[in-house]
């Protein structure tokens, strides 16, 4: 059964304002709610799909290689799947971006080549575009990493109802980013994000569903 809860751009939007990740905290995560939890219904597939999809964010930020990035621009018509964490992240930013790289390296290379995948960093004080550049180097080259202002790239995020937080240092001096860790995965036909991953999703399912989102149809 497909996992097609009805969930709307709205709905989720203010969702995420509950499912806020403490990256590397080693406490329980704050508000770690997903769109299953808020909805009460059961999550019974990876992906979560929009009933009203959000439309591409107008962001405008820095690559790694220090150039200007419009992400609505660059990614026109093209399967797109961004996500907002930082490189300091000992957990889960690091697990996402290596789920997808697996899954992406199994695609065929017509596919893969098609496929983009943007990375915007929630601690650009620290995520730099060469530091960035490195980090992601380690998961797939291809990668597009972005950095820019705090309050630039918070606007950008919640436009697709991703709630981020300024970077902060727990009780052992260890930095903890709060951000939604959710991926969306936007359309090639209608440049909608209408596709939600959350931290849990395995490379084995990302593996599943990318063939699909690379033709933009619902997995």
């Amino acid at each position: 059964m497909r996992n097609r809860k009805a969930v709307t751009a709205v709905a989720f939007a203010a969702a995420a304002a509950l499912a806020l990740s403490a990256c590397g905290s080693g406490d329980d995560k704050a508000g770690s709610s997903s769109i299953a939890d808020v909805e009460a219904s059961p999550k019974t597939k990876a992906a979560t799909v929009l009933d009203r999809p959000f439309t591409k964010p107008n962001l405008v930020l820095t690559d790694t290689n220090g150039k200007e990035y419009d992400f609505r621009e660059a990614t026109k018509g093209k399967p797109t799947l961004i996500y907002f964490g930082y490189t300091n992240c000992p957990d889960v930013c690091p697990l996402t971006m290596s789920n997808i790289s697996i899954a992406k390296r199994g695609l065929p290379k017509a596919d893969q080549d098609k496929l983009q995948v943007v990375f915007v960093t929630t601690d650009p004080e620290r995520d730099t575009p060469a530091s960035l550049g490195t980090w992601l180097k380690g998961q797939d080259p291809t990668f597009t990493g972005l950095t820019g202002d705090f309050p630039t790239i918070q606007a950008g995020a919640r436009q697709i109802g991703i709630g981020i937080e300024p970077a902060t240092k727990d009780k052992n001096g260890k930095p903890v980013s709060m951000h939604g860790a959710q991926v969306v995965a936007f359309s090639p036909k209608t440049d909608g994000g209408y596709v939600l991953y959350g931290e849990d999703t395995s490379a084995e399912e990302y593996a599943k569903d990318l063939p699909k989102l690379i033709k933009g149809e619902t997995p």
